[in-house]
């Protein structure tokens, strides 16, 4: 089993890689581009909203037709979408590429069911997956920091065609690696894909979309952007009744109702308005030049990469923490612990934000109560969840994820821009301490799940 993992290792060094490299040179990206900072962050909307669609469906996929073969065939789009990034022309062009290259989501889960099934008759199937979980994750949060690092030292060396190649080039070697190093084992689920349930699941993401976007143009008081909402809103419920019906659903509800995954879902949900959401404002504050603007940090690509990687460092160490943490106050206290710090670390955003010292701090704070999550979450789910439905329940932790980081990087995006009319590349100070503080109450709120479900959440970790 541990080689079949030495080589998805590989993959989340590529994985990391795509979720480190861009963060320091986004606003080159925006200039480049001819954009404003506020409008990055459609890009992270764009890309987490096609994510959220992605991961149910290439789940379920999984399951049917074997998890190696779905993550070559998700390894192959985010390749293409990473070259489209790298030579786009345009703003359309590069949002389009940037939106297909998150089908690189699904990794992760698909790797901790590949090791789940590999683990399977061995009497320590969930103890071996979480250990492989923590490899996986470290090897991630490496690829993290060392995309961040070459990024930030090459920025301004080259052309942004050539710095945008480089992830392209990781991607394609990683697709390399799964062809000849990961064996093919058939699925193990029956039925087929719940294409109505995909049908309804992409009408509520993409009317709430939709609004949001609205918004931006038009203001918070347009009409048709709240309508365009609710409308979103309301079309969950023929989504859930159907679902429910559905022998082999998409959305497999009954599960996610199930006190051993709710709250882990919710908790995906509202940690991703923070883990992915606030990873572009974050990057444009630090290279907002407080000379011109009164506030930001004036940092360089470089200093953003730094910034970034102690980050990132901070996300391990909680990771590593959470055996510990867990043995001293249980499973379900670690996780609620996890996400009261990342609320503790955005909090302290409000009012030290004035320096790079404070900015530092704030980030390993957020950083040590992320890598509890990030480290728990999946594993929680798999451990959870019948043998034949591992991967959807892994992969729904990314697809909750990646649907609050979208409304977020939507929502920000909005409170970035002061007026949809704004002509100002800069964004305002009151943005950013909106994002901060919705990022600290959505931590807040995932504790308060977390806190309040009986029976206690299954253990994420081993206690001996």
């Amino acid at each position: 089993m541990w080689r079949i993992v030495g080589f998805l290792v590989a993959v989340e060094l590529a994985s990391g890689v795509l979720q480190g490299y861009y963060t320091p040179v986004y606003t080159d990206i925006a200039r480049h581009l001819d954009i404003r900072d506020a409008d990055v962050n459609w890009f992270e909307a764009a890309q987490l909203v096609v994510s959220a669609l992605c991961v149910p469906l290439l789940a379920r996929l999984g399951d049917l037709w074997g998890h190696r073969r779905v993550l070559l065939l998700s390894t192959a789009v985010t390749a293409l979408g990473s070259w489209i990034v790298a030579v786009a022309p345009s703003f359309p062009t590069f949002l389009a590429g940037w939106a297909i290259q998150g089908a690189y989501v699904v990794w992760l889960p698909l790797e901790i069911a590949i090791v789940h099934r590999r683990a399977a008759g061995t009497g320590r199937q969930d103890r071996l997956t979480r250990r492989a979980a923590a490899v996986l994750v470290a090897a991630l949060e490496g690829g993290v920091i060392a995309g961040a690092l070459t990024s930030g030292a090459i920025a301004g060396a080259t052309s942004i065609t050539v710095l945008l190649m480089l992830p392209a080039i990781a991607v394609t070697v990683c697709f390399a690696v799964i062809w000849f190093g990961i064996e093919d084992v058939p699925g193990t689920s029956r039925g087929g894909v719940d294409l109505a349930g995909l049908g309804l699941v992409t009408l509520v993401l993409g009317l709430v979309m939709a609004g949001l976007i609205t918004m931006r143009l038009a203001g918070a008081g347009s009409v048709l952007a709240w309508v365009l909402v609710a409308a979103g809103l309301a079309a969950g419920v023929p989504f859930v009744r159907v679902e429910r019906a559905r022998p082999e659903p998409l959305v497999d509800v009954r599960l996610l109702a199930h006190p051993g995954q709710w709250p882990v879902h919710l908790t995906a949900f509202l940690f991703g308005m923070s883990v992915l959401g606030a990873q572009i404002p974050l990057s444009t504050f630090a290279r907002t030049d407080p000379a011109v603007t009164g506030y930001g940090l004036g940092a360089g690509a470089g200093f953003v990469s730094v910034l970034v990687g102690l980050y990132v460092i901070a996300i391990l160490v909680g990771a590593l923490l959470l055996p510990l943490v867990a043995r001293l106050l249980g499973s379900r206290g670690a996780l609620v612990a996890g996400a009261v710090t990342v609320a503790a670390g955005y909090a302290l955003f409000l009012p030290f934000h004035g320096s790079t010292v404070q900015a530092v701090v704030n980030m390993a704070v957020a950083g040590l109560g992320s890598g509890v999550l990030v480290a728990a979450l999946p594993a929680t789910a798999a451990a959870a969840a019948p043998p034949d439905r591992t991967g959807f329940a892994t992969g729904m932790t990314n697809a909750a994820k990646t649907v609050g980081g979208a409304v977020a990087s939507a929502v920000f995006a909005i409170a970035l821009t002061a007026t949809g009319s704004a002509t100002t590349a800069h964004a305002p100070l009151a943005g950013y301490l909106t994002v901060w503080a919705v990022c600290a109450a959505a931590a807040l709120a995932a504790a308060a799940a977390l806190a309040l479900v009986r029976p206690p959440a299954p253990a994420a970790v081993p206690h001996g």
